[in-house]
């Protein structure tokens, strides 16, 4: 089944406001892809994993890509199925103020840290996640810096969170005469 024919055989057993929008593979998109309504993104997962004509039982990656122009974060799920040797791409797009979604814990154990680290980074909730916490930074970190608005502090508890710039750090200045002399 092409990416295509899997969108297609979705819409027909769980409807177009479930799985919508399908954009094959073009200059602008490596992968086809298609949208999933957020509030049903368990269930469609569910079946691409349970239905013995798609058998998708591997969970690649969960990425967030954050699009404040647009006030919307997208959640990208990469999934493949082994035995069917095939792999599509599925995006939700949510509100970018408060972005949330269901957990995949329960389709594929592999979301667990993979959610987690959305979170941390984008702030993206995933609703009945087990132990949805930090991952990457620690539990007291301020924002999320995958956000494309995200400021840095200049320090984290005293440290100073940037290094200058190594170059400065080791250039030498010749004395006035011994640079005309050169």
């Amino acid at each position: 089944m092409t990416p295509e024919e899997i969108f297609q055989a979705l819409q027909a057993k769980l409807g177009g406001e479930a799985v919508f929008d399908f954009h094959p593979v073009s200059t602008k998109d490596r992968d086809a892809w298609f949208q999933v309504a957020p509030a049903r993104i368990e269930e469609v997962c569910q079946h691409l994993r349970e239905a013995p004509e798609l058998d998708f039982d591997y969970l690649e990656c969960i990425t967030g890509v954050d699009y404040p122009d647009l006030k919307k974060i997208a959640v990208v799920y990469h999934i493949y199925s082994y035995t069917k040797t095939r792999r599509v791409v599925l995006k939700a797009l949510l509100d970018r103020e408060s972005p949330a979604l269901p957990t995949l814990v329960n389709v594929w154990s592999a979301a667990n840290w993979q959610e987690r680290e959305c979170f941390d980074l984008l702030g993206v909730r995933f609703e009945g996640h087990p132990d949805l916490r930090r991952l990457l930074l620690p539990e007291d970190w301020e924002g999320h810096p995958l956000r494309k608005d995200w400021q840095e502090k200049a320090e984290y508890h005293g440290i100073p969170t940037q290094r200058p710039n190594p170059v400065e750090l080791f250039s030498i200045k010749l004395p006035k005469k011994d640079a005309e002399a050169s």
